[in-house]
């Protein structure tokens, strides 16, 4: 990749409503929404705040932020070069 291309840092926002809050098991992985990809954790934390603050009278609803960026490439490092 050039170094002038912006660091692509993919994340992913989803979401659905649990069986308990000690735990993070959906209650029904069919009912599981993806909210969506996102380049930068930046653009993830606004779409899950959205989310999030939508469904805040359910306390079983959780929206999580997958870092996809660690699970693709886990050697890869994070933080921009200086």
């Amino acid at each position: 990749m050039p170094d002038s291309a912006p660091q692509q840092l993919l994340h992913l926002v989803l979401g659905g409503e649990l069986n308990d809050l000690e735990h993070n098991t959906f209650k029904d992985l069919s009912q599981v929404e993806i909210v969506g990809l996102y380049p930068n954790y930046a653009t993830a934390y606004a779409a899950w705040r959205a989310k999030a603050q939508l469904t805040v009278d359910n306390a079983q609803m959780r929206y999580f932020i997958v870092h996809l960026h660690r699970l693709l490439d886990p050697d890869q490092d994070t933080k921009p070069a200086r």
